[in-house]
């Protein structure tokens, strides 16, 4: 088996699980973190802006703004200046959480690169924002026209 593959999975793996037990302290969902970051940023985005954002397909948004509005962490409007766009605007309840989510994933960027010198995690960082130029560049965008 590759030992890249293995180890790079495993790690996504374990850095997944972590994740997702402190986000879910907060009654936040792993993946949620990241969307509540593009609205503490810009509140009221329509999902194609924070998949644009965050380089993921709008309705991975769609899917993950619904279950967010479920748990009371943001409410959906339609835009006033164009009717066919929904805008995600966040709750008390999300502006409530942040700086607890923020310290939970600095925490876990301390942690996860606790063991490594200065010069292996800015090497890391290089690494791995690389790695996702390679594959980003290499597949069409999820919403583009080969989606279609």
């Amino acid at each position: 088996m590759n030992e890249f593959l293995t180890l790079f999975t495993r790690a996504a793996k374990l850095m997944r699980i972590a994740t997702d037990e402190a986000m879910s302290q907060h009654g936040v969902r792993v993946g949620q973190n990241v969307i509540l970051e593009a609205l503490w940023a810009s509140d009221g985005l329509t999902p194609g802006e924070i998949a644009d954002r965050l380089h993921m397909a709008t309705p991975t948004i769609v899917k993950s703004a619904s279950r967010m509005a479920a748990a009371g962490l943001l409410t959906r409007e339609r835009d006033p200046a164009d009717g066919r766009l929904v805008r995600l605007f966040l709750t008390d309840r999300a502006r409530s959480v942040r700086s607890a989510i923020e310290r939970e994933r600095a925490e876990l960027e301390r942690r996860a690169t606790a063991t490594l010198t200065d010069d292996e995690r800015h090497h890391l960082y290089s690494a791995l924002a690389k790695i996702i130029s390679e594959f980003a560049g290499a597949v069409p965008p999820p919403d583009g026209p080969a989606a279609r």
